[in-house]
């Protein structure tokens, strides 16, 4: 049984029974059945039914975003934005997915060959608390434009946002087994990816439940999308706009009150710069204030769990007794929620363990860099790969930032965001694999060669 939690009162919401085997078995079963059928439905069934999807998500925006905000305590503004996101989306694929989908054809000695992208079956998609919609959406989208199937494990706190997808895909004429919940234990995925009705398995998570995802999918020789973790360097130059760079900076660390993979965690600022940019970064979060999620003057709610305070609070600790120092704020707040301040920590030793760590939460590391080569360093010098922002007019700064940042995404002069129409993914520890776009609508097809 999972029990749904508010992080913003610490009040019950609600209770959801787990399925049995024999559910399971039957939900497997539905899915293979239900692609046998949508696997060979032409491109405008399919875009049809992701326009009705998208008309049905946005009618219900505000009811669907409510649910989001109670289990997991993002404000209702974001979680509103949130929704109407994962509309684009679905209209996206609407739009561009036959034209993606489309054949190609080639010379070849003796004649040519046409490649087609086919549909391979039933995916398995194992989806986090933090962006409860968009997650799911982002792999949704595309595997109903392929001509898959999908089966959904949502995370344990997810419960409602994940009933209430599978409702509305549902009311809006999703044949039988194109789209269903699994209300399932994280025990329960290895057996699921094992099973020959699974043909793919996505996850979004941490790095440990990757890593037992890519096993599991490996022993089976399943394909497998991760997106893991991050702890995306925000890199400021002597040319960069300040006060632009600094309102960005909040922005950046405090969405989602910092639990977005792709939050800027590492503000590394060149040093001619460093003290003016600490001054104007550090103002603007001493002006972030924790409050109701449902208020829209709240600018950051609650962290999604009391656990998930802790684990903040924590790893704070061991990176104050590795020696970083905490100017203000990263304090657990008196009082029902889960509610934190935002915070900045300065003289994180740049060897230690605690350095190398993604801090999922509202506070944000500030490194000294003394020129290009150690800002690129520094920015590389975790295991992760996913994003980065970097701030500076300079045209040749700006390639070489290109060039050799190790990270699968990076934005120039702005916060880096997901957009449907761009591939979304990281290198290293932070996974493999990429999501929306043409790429992320390819990763679960057979392109097949059919020489004429």
């Amino acid at each position: 049984m999972f029990q749904t939690i508010n992080p913003a009162t610490g009040e019950p919401l609600a209770r959801y029974p787990e399925l049995n085997d024999q559910e399971i078995e039957e939900r497997l079963d539905a899915a293979r059945a239900g692609w046998d059928e949508w696997r060979i439905t032409d491109h405008e069934t399919r875009c049809e039914l992701l326009e009705l999807i998208a008309e049905a998500f946005e009618t219900d925006k505000r009811r669907l975003a409510e649910i989001a905000t109670r289990e997991m305590g993002k404000t209702l503004k974001s979680a509103i934005a949130e929704v109407e996101k994962c509309v684009a989306a679905f209209r996206y694929y609407a739009e561009n997915g036959p034209a993606m989908l489309a054949p190609r054809e080639m010379k070849v000695p003796g004649g040519t060959a046409t490649t087609h992208y086919l549909p391979i079956g039933p995916v398995l998609a194992v989806m986090p608390w933090n962006f409860p919609y968009w997650q799911v959406v982002r792999w949704l989208a595309p595997t109903i434009m392929a001509g898959n199937t999908g089966l959904l494990k949502h995370a344990s706190v997810s419960q409602g946002v994940a009933a209430a997808m599978e409702e509305r895909v549902r009311s809006a004429g999703a044949p039988a087994g194109l789209f269903q919940n699994l209300p399932i234990k994280s025990d329960k995925v290895a057996r699921l990816i094992a099973d020959d009705r699974i043909a793919a398995v996505t996850l979004t998570g941490s790095e440990g439940a990757g890593a037992k995802v890519a096993e599991a999918a490996g022993a089976a020789l399943k394909k497998v999308v991760l997106e893991l973790g991050g702890s995306d360097p925000f890199i400021v130059m002597p040319s960069a706009e300040l006060d632009a760079a600094a309102k960005a900076a909040v922005t950046a660390r405090v969405q989602n009150t910092g639990q977005s993979c792709i939050c800027a965690k590492r503000m590394i600022v060149h040093t001619d710069v460093y003290d003016a940019f600490l001054e104007k970064f550090a103002a603007g979060m001493k002006a972030v204030v924790a409050g109701d999620p449902m208020d829209d003057a709240t600018q950051m709610g609650p962290l999604s769990s009391e656990e998930q305070r802790q684990t903040v609070v924590d790893q704070l600790a061991r990176i104050q007794k590795a020696g970083g120092r905490l100017l203000f704020g990263g304090e657990a707040l008196p009082g029902e929620g889960a509610f934190m301040s935002a915070g900045i920590l300065v003289d994180v030793p740049i060897d230690d363990p605690a350095a190398q760590e993604e801090l999922f939460g509202p506070v944000a590391m500030v490194f000294r860099a003394n020129d290009m080569d150690a800002a690129i360093a520094l920015a590389n010098d975790v295991p992760f790969g996913l994003g980065a922002s970097v701030w500076t007019e300079d045209r040749e700064e700006q390639a070489r930032f290109a060039r050799d940042i190790a990270s699968g995404m990076m934005a120039v002069n702005k916060m880096l965001a997901s957009t449907p129409e761009a591939p979304f993914g990281g290198i290293k520890r932070s996974g493999h694999g990429r999501e929306l776009g043409s790429y992320g609508l390819h990763e679960f097809m057979n392109l097949k060669t059919v020489f004429n």
